[in-house]
């Protein structure tokens, strides 16, 4: 009887030269941060737009998506923790180095134009401060934190961590004024929607823009080279950031449609501004300057990823080998990282703030159902594979690619 042949096992070890200084409180810091600052400060306007007073909902939908995606990452972490991690999976899964290309190329492109959104938001909430056109601050701010980002990943993801307390604290500003002030947001939070097409396709076009809210979890999958005990701490801090930022995201939605009315958020250049006004009573350039940090800490932490998706990708010999070059002195591949701050501030003048994030979550959605795919892929009895500390049940990767693709499908039927 003729055996069936297995796919070869692809050997994918981690390469020399970054250097493993995060340990879990940093991880956790930098994953809240770049997910938070690309969500709710930038696009709770246009939720709230397409959902109005059920946006806690559309982000609720996100959440479920993006955990069960978050499940499979943390298993696939823990088998190749390696940069560029989402090509490498597809390559151990379907041992196709044209499809891992593709994937790399498609995770390295969102990643970029999601900085590019958050650098437009960052850019909104800093000209309520200062009076310079909007293109000068975009470039102003993706130079700067280039150079920070190429500074060293230690010194990077230190000071995410510190925007990071910041844009919270923001957050939770937010949240005990309105508590505080008696502002009535429980209807908003757990009052379902009515069963009615139009607002259910709002909810549904809606969730897809609350779906970028979530990017940045996964960017924890990119920076597993310089993480300590990657294999323990990873799927921890993948964990604890969709848990954090969830509750976050819930509650300052529900408190923002109750405060504002949806229309007036849908139009506003800096939305949170105008909830904290509502429910503080106070001034809001104090949290104008909250704002400015928690976008910056995003593109920053962007920045830093997607330099490594570029290095890793320039490492398995997807990309010229000079990206994967990295300095001897700060530990950074900069080439790549100057790579990707062309890039960034080029895309921030060419396209408005809502079709960056569309983009973005449609490429991320794609991303994560070839995740799910090569998780179930791996998992075969048929393919051999290399042993996981985390391990979830099939069920899980199986649902979190048919709710990706659902998700990508439902855009087709959205006005």
């Amino acid at each position: 009887m003729m055996k069936m042949k297995t796919p070869t096992q692809v050997a994918i070890t981690p390469p020399a030269g970054l250097r493993r200084r995060l340990g879990l409180p940093l991880l956790v810091l930098y994953g809240t941060g770049v997910t938070v600052g690309a969500g709710i400060y930038v696009l709770i306007g246009a939720v709230a737009g397409h959902a109005g007073v059920y946006s806690s909902w559309a982000f609720a939908l996100a959440a479920a998506v993006m955990a069960l995606t978050g499940a499979s990452y943390a298993e696939l972490a823990t088998r190749y923790p390696v940069s560029a991690g989402e090509a490498a999976y597809v390559r151990a899964a379907f041992n196709s180095r044209l499809l891992s290309t593709a994937v790399g190329s498609l995770r390295l492109a969102t990643g970029i134009i999601s900085a590019a959104a958050v650098t437009l938001g960052g850019a909104g909430y800093m000209g309520r401060l200062i009076e310079l056109p909007t293109p000068l601050i975009a470039v102003a701010i993706v130079a700067a934190l280039g150079l920070v980002a190429a500074w060293g990943i230690l010194e990077s993801v230190m000071l995410a961590g510190l925007l990071t307390m910041i844009e919270t604290g923001g957050l939770v500003w937010i949240i005990g004024s309105a508590i505080h002030s008696g502002v009535s947001f429980s209807p908003a939070l757990f009052a379902p929607p009515p069963l009615d097409a139009g607002v259910l396709s709002g909810i549904t076009f809606a969730s897809l823009l609350a779906f970028f809210a979530f990017v940045g979890f996964e960017d924890l999958a990119n920076v597993v080279e310089e993480a300590k005990s990657p294999q323990r701490n990873i799927p921890r801090a993948m964990a604890l950031t969709l848990l954090i930022t969830s509750v976050l995201y819930l509650l300052i939605a529900a408190i923002s449609v109750s405060a504002v009315p949806p229309s007036i958020l849908a139009t506003s250049t800096a939305p949170l501004s105008l909830v904290f006004s509502a429910v503080a009573g106070i001034s809001p350039t104090t949290f104008n300057v909250i704002a400015v940090v928690s976008t910056l800490n995003t593109i920053l932490a962007q920045i830093t990823m997607t330099a490594r998706v570029v290095y890793g990708m320039a490492q398995q010999g997807d990309l010229p080998s000079i990206a994967a070059r990295v300095h001897s002195r700060t530990g950074t591949p900069l080439i790549a990282t100057g790579l990707i701050m062309l890039a960034v501030a080029a895309l921030a003048l060419l396209l408005p703030l809502e079709r960056l994030a569309e983009i973005t979550s449609l490429a991320t959605l794609t991303i994560f159902a070839l995740v799910n795919l090569s998780l179930l892929r791996i998992r075969s009895p048929h393919t051999r594979s290399d042993a996981a500390l985390a391990r979830v049940p099939l069920w899980i990767p199986l649902l979190g690619l048919v709710t990706c693709v659902l998700m990508m499908g439902s855009t087709l039927f959205t006005p």
